[in-house]
């Protein structure tokens, strides 16, 4: 019997994902990615698996499932990682009420704790400690850095699941089981997935043009490498972030402590501004980020965002350095009709997996054994 084959169009987080998964489940394997090395928001993110921000049930285990993968794969491949876990941070009596009632939620299903202030202190020297009243800390968050594992995987894929790369090779357009590249070359798989929203976007324009579909413009910054490698720990969230991941809709007090916000700190809601830091194993830390809608966005960063960001960051963290290295935007598809990821068929033998609303790092791994073992 022949082996089945498959084509993946995009090598960023959902192609390469998508890529493993046909492998393990015997596909012969080939990904076309149109840059010399994928350059979109699969690199221009945090780097955080974060299932605390996956609700309880099918997200939050495929969320873990992409948690163990991303493991495996870095250990692997050498692949620098950290299981870092992550604390959200109250300094206000709200914000920790909150934290408290999802502390008493999660903890049935998650390994979460609820720190006082002196224990949060006792876990790390980066948070500011006047005010502080306390976290909610996890142990489930595992930091990588995007633009070296994104970078680093394909060679891995290749070597571990006989996956072939095909750089700088644009796909023009799908028929018949044949993918084409320019006028003079030709592709023929089993199965074709197009996992990057640009070429979903421009080789099915009317069909993208139908789905409920908008643009997140988010805007970071980098800060140096720390001295005398000075580490952060967990990854840091403040406030905000409450009233940004689905997971935290079950506390009953988030309405009043997004009310809060919206009277106090309504340039904030306004640019979808919620903040933390991560970092990475050069000891830089990435910070943001703010969330702007819209099917086109400006091309260029707005320094009013970065100065709001770096504004409420001071207010609950504290670094040996604050000398900002970069600066820049990621833009990615989402939903608005709250579906967290696109997976359909617009012509036999060819799929679309688009639209993880910013979740990628997080879902991708687990989404994608999900919908192969489904085919």
């Amino acid at each position: 019997m022949q082996q089945p084959s498959a084509i993946v169009i995009g090598a960023g987080i959902v192609g390469l994902a998508t890529a493993r998964a046909l492998a393990i489940k015997g596909y012969r394997v080939k990904v076309f990615e149109r840059s010399s090395k994928a350059i979109g928001a699969s690199i221009r993110n945090f780097g955080m698996v974060w299932p605390i921000g996956q609700p309880n049930g099918k997200l939050y285990d495929r969320a873990l499932r992409s948690r163990s993968i991303w493991k495996e794969l870095c250990e692997r491949g050498n692949i620098w990682h950290e299981a870092a876990g992550s604390l959200h941070l109250a300094y206000h009596t709200d914000e920790k009420k909150v934290l408290e009632e999802l502390y008493e939620i999660f903890k049935k299903e998650r390994p979460v704790a609820f720190l006082s202030s002196d224990a949060v202190l006792q876990k790390t020297e980066a948070v500011v400690a006047k005010g502080l009243c306390g976290a909610l800390y996890s142990n489930t968050e595992l930091i990588v850095d995007p633009r070296q594992a994104i970078e680093t995987l394909p060679a891995l894929l290749a070597e571990c699941y006989k996956i072939e790369f095909f750089w700088n090779k644009c796909v023009s357009y799908i028929s018949d089981g044949f993918a084409y590249v320019g006028n003079d070359e030709e592709y023929e798989a089993d199965l074709v997935f197009i996992c990057s929203g640009a070429d979903f976007e421009t080789l099915y324009p009317e069909v993208y043009a139908a789905w409920p579909i908008t643009k997140c413009k988010l805007q970071m910054m980098r800060l140096a490498t720390q001295p005398q490698d000075w580490r952060i720990g967990p990854a840091l969230c403040g406030g905000l972030s409450l009233i940004h991941y689905k997971s935290f809709l079950e506390a009953p007090s988030l309405l009043q402590l997004k009310e809060r916000y919206a009277n106090t700190m309504a340039d904030y809601l306004d640019w979808g501004i919620h903040v933390m830091v991560a970092q990475n194993g050069l000891g830089e830390l990435t910070i943001g980020d703010s969330h702007e809608y819209g099917l086109t966005h400006d091309p260029f960063d707005r320094e009013t965002i970065n100065q709001l960001i770096l504004s409420y960051l001071k207010q609950f963290a504290q670094f040996k350095s604050w000398q900002l290295q970069q600066s820049w935007n990621g833009i990615y598809a989402k939903h608005t009709d709250g579906e967290t990821e696109i997976f359909f068929s617009p012509e036999p033998g060819v799929y679309v997996i688009n639209a993880l609303g910013g979740a990628g790092m997080t879902l991708s791994f687990g989404l994608a054994e999900e919908l192969v073992s489904g085919l």
